[in-house]
């Protein structure tokens, strides 16, 4: 089998012609296991899918696939051929990671909703350690010479600074935990939280826990609640097809600033995750389980540094990659 290189791997994908021939078992297996970490992911409050795509190398066609995605159904409405933007997409690569997602969901999901609920101290300081961790790697993502242009430097900490304190605002507002959230606010929540799929360091789950239906979303999966999971999904779906083509719009064409606004919304959303608090969110001191939570946090910052390590290295291999097959 032939060995692909970060930089072949991140190509987006061609259209499903012959020209495009199924994959070897192996590349389809290992499709399923990206799948699986990426699902892994989406559960823990704090680490992004988005992320760890980007780290194992399938980030840009996911990307281009599900832009062909959310085209099909546009056709539909507009009674266009749908085939055509069908045959672009990625299926080899967007079926198996599906599987693999679902596979890791509905396996670790009463585990995390146990976790969140039982030590609400523990969870949210391992949590923050993450979130805390995760705040750089929106930069790792900022072009190179972006922020050399007049005026860029101060216009990216404008940004950076305004989104962090909206985001601190927005968490510091009284919430709770919702034991049984209503369905119109499951299928908004759905339709933001996907959108994390598309921004890397960006958790969708962290978004569930901040508006209070993480651990109703994490039970109804593991009950297998299925007018949950239908309404869930029915968000998802339409975020997908609205909010995350205007991601991708805003990442094409204000790649840098998307990427610092991502920074400000991690640091700020830091405010949501003190371990003492009281049931309406409100901020207390440190407590008794301070050695155990200061031990998790700093598990937290060390997972997602080796992840951030890791898509370093991703990123130093693609260039030399590139620069390599640059006549």
């Amino acid at each position: 089998m032939a060995t692909v290189t970060p930089s072949e791997e991140n190509r987006a994908p061609q259209d499903s012609t012959p020209d495009n021939p199924r994959p070897p078992t192996g590349a389809t297996v290992a499709n399923v296991v990206r799948g699986g970490l990426m699902g892994l992911a989406e559960t823990v409050p704090g680490v992004s899918g988005g992320t760890v795509a980007l780290v194992t190398g399938i980030y840009s066609r996911l990307i281009a696939s599900a832009k062909h995605l959310t085209d099909v159904p546009r056709a539909m409405v507009l009674r266009s051929d749908w085939r055509v933007h069908a045959r672009c997409i990625d299926w080899w690569l967007l079926l198996p990671v599906a599987v693999g997602m679902l596979i890791a969901v509905f396996s670790i999901a009463g585990i995390m909703e146990t976790f969140v609920t039982e030590q609400p101290v523990y969870s949210k300081a391992l949590f923050m350690g993450m979130i805390a961790a995760s705040v750089g790697i929106p930069f790792l993502e900022v072009r190179p010479g972006d922020l050399e242009r007049r005026g860029a430097k101060l216009r990216g900490a404008g940004v950076f600074v305004a989104m962090a304190a909206a985001v601190f605002v927005l968490t510091s507002l009284p919430r709770s935990e919702i034991a049984d959230p209503p369905l119109i606010l499951v299928f908004c929540a759905a339709a933001v939280a996907v959108c994390a799929l598309v921004l890397p360091g960006v958790s969708g789950s962290f978004f569930l826990l901040v508006v209070g239906i993480y651990a109703p979303t994490m039970a109804a999966v593991d009950d297998r609640d299925l007018q949950y999971l239908a309404v869930f999904a029915l968000g998802a779906l339409v975020g997908i097809v609205t909010f995350v083509r205007i991601l991708e719009w805003i990442l094409e064409h204000h790649h840098t600033t998307a990427m610092i606004a991502a920074a400000g919304l991690l640091l700020g959303s830091l405010r949501a995750l003190w371990p003492w608090q009281t049931d309406d969110g409100g901020l207390m001191g440190v407590g008794d389980e301070w050695p155990g939570a200061l031990g998790l946090f700093v598990l937290g910052v060390v997972v997602v540094g080796l992840v951030a390590l890791v898509q370093h290295k991703v990123y130093a291999a693609d260039a030399r990659a590139s620069a390599t097959a640059t006549p």
